[in-house]
């Protein structure tokens, strides 16, 4: 029996690479978006923007995780929701100090 195994059209893969190419750098430009939070909530941040980015790298380089629950944390839909999520808090926040 032969399994077809979905894969996520080329565009959607290639916009989140894009777009956590595009975080990474601005973070890298003004870290103060994170760095300013409080502690309580800048390590959920940090936490939240390693697998938002990290899974949005990933993807598009075919890398998987061995584990079921870990492979399905960095593959669409929750990887797409988590960079959603991030860019959100990230935008959020620079218009809440600019």
């Amino acid at each position: 029996m032969r399994v077809e195994v979905q894969t996520p059209p080329i565009w959607l893969n290639l916009g989140a690479m894009l777009l956590a190419a595009a975080l990474a750098l601005w973070l890298l430009v003004q870290p103060a978006l994170i760095s300013g939070l409080p502690m309580a909530l800048r390590l959920p941040a940090i936490a939240l923007g390693v697998w938002a980015l990290g899974a949005a790298f990933m993807q598009p380089l075919g890398l998987e995780l061995r584990s079921y629950w870990q492979r399905q944390a960095t593959s669409p839909p929750i990887s797409l929701a988590a960079l959603a999520a991030f860019t959100l808090l990230v935008v959020v926040r620079a218009l809440w100090l600019a």
